[in-house]
């Protein structure tokens, strides 16, 4: 992991808050209104518990909670079966994942909560 902040880094936190901004977007045309988003949101961060268990569960736990192949996943199910719950539950995930990485949290190395793969927060 570079030392400083990066180009790199820069792009990559550029992509995310674009990625936020699209799912908002898809969330108004397609969600379950804003107070369900509201009550949401925060849900990926209990993938946090894990770290209950020590900083390697904690680590795999965190970023299967803020992997985008999750929501991926379930935009797809929600989408070709028309499940919109599925879906608007899909968009507020992807807009916590992309948010958290427009503010440089990143997925988690096992060696720490703070050591993540866009800088040490």
């Amino acid at each position: 992991m570079p030392p400083t902040y990066s180009h790199q880094q820069t792009i990559l936190r550029a992509e995310a808050a674009g990625l936020a901004a699209f799912a908002l977007w898809a969330y108004d045309l397609y969600g379950m209104g804003w107070t369900s988003f509201a009550l949401l949101i925060l849900v990926p961060d209990f993938s946090m518990l894990g770290y209950v268990l020590g900083p390697r569960i904690g680590a795999v736990c965190y970023n299967l909670g803020h992997s985008l192949i999750g929501p991926g996943l379930l935009a797809a199910l929600g989408s070709v079966t028309g499940w919109d719950v599925g879906l608007s539950l899909a968009l507020i995930w992807a807009a916590h994942i992309a948010l958290d990485r427009a503010l440089g949290y990143g997925l988690k190395y096992p060696s720490g909560f703070r050591d993540t793969h866009l800088q040490r927060v």
